[in-house]
């Protein structure tokens, strides 16, 4: 019998996570049951390195906050893409060899193109909430569809803003307001980042990179103004399937 093919995800922490249900499922569709994915919550993103050592048979893996960035230092070869972002969330293994990509670009452009086209919004620019692994796979994508942003940080580091700079004209500029860090995520679904939602209206649009609860505060926050709103499910799906296609290239 041969070895099964183990994949998995690393980050810290993974309760919150879709993607081992969401592979299991993919391999059980398929009949593949020569591959296992599992959960890795690292407390350290030397872990990998161990990770990789005591499993041989480990041939992908996708990675979650707070690793996305840290990680491009363990890498034996970056994808050009993921070079550019800064930020790898799937990593290829083959040949002893650990090269690193990022799908969340592609998740993020199919989701916010099928979200543009179903609700005809016309996007004028963007707030990026974050400056994490995943705010740069949002900022590349938005990029590259010419599309002005401004970054959003408590810290106010690297010239973001800060939340306290959000204000009517800001929103009116910057009509879609994209939310990249973790606040609102199972099981503190209960917190929400801090913008000025009492000035949102009809013309504003959120997009938030949680799927974990369904809706989040911050999505029913901006509902409750009019807004139109998309979580991450789509996004999770979309890169998740990217993902796949590398690790069987």
């Amino acid at each position: 019998m041969s070895k099964s093919k183990l994949f998995g995800l690393i980050g810290r922490p993974l309760a919150h996570s879709f993607s081992q249900a969401y592979f299991t499922k993919k391999f059980e569709d398929e009949g593949l049951d020569d591959h296992r994915y599992d959960s890795f919550p690292i407390y350290t993103d030397y872990y990998l390195n161990i990770l990789k050592r005591d499993n041989d048979n480990l041939v992908g893996l996708n990675v979650t906050i707070p690793y996305k960035e840290s990680v491009m230092h363990f890498m034996d070869g970056l994808d050009e893409t993921a070079l550019e972002i800064g930020a790898v969330n799937t990593i290829d293994i083959r040949d002893g060899r650990m090269i690193g990509y990022n799908t969340d670009a592609i998740g993020f452009q199919k989701s916010f193109e099928k979200f543009v086209e179903e609700k005809t919004l016309k996007v004028t620019g963007a707030l990026i909430l974050g400056t994490g692994g995943a705010s740069k796979a949002v900022k590349y994508v938005l990029d590259r569809k010419n599309i002005p942003f401004k970054m959003i940080s408590r810290s106010k580091n690297n010239g973001a803003l800060g939340y306290d700079d959000i204000d009517e004209k800001l929103i009116t500029q910057y009509n879609f307001i994209v939310n990249t860090t973790p606040v609102g995520t199972f099981p503190k679904a209960e917190l929400f980042p801090k913008i000025p939602y009492h000035l949102l209206t009809a013309k504003q649009s959120l997009f938030d990179l949680v799927y974990n609860p369904e809706k989040t505060v911050f999505l029913a926050k901006g509902e409750a103004q009019g807004c139109s709103t998309r979580n991450g499910l789509d996004m999770l799906h979309a890169q998740a399937e990217a993902a796949w296609e590398i690790w069987n290239k």
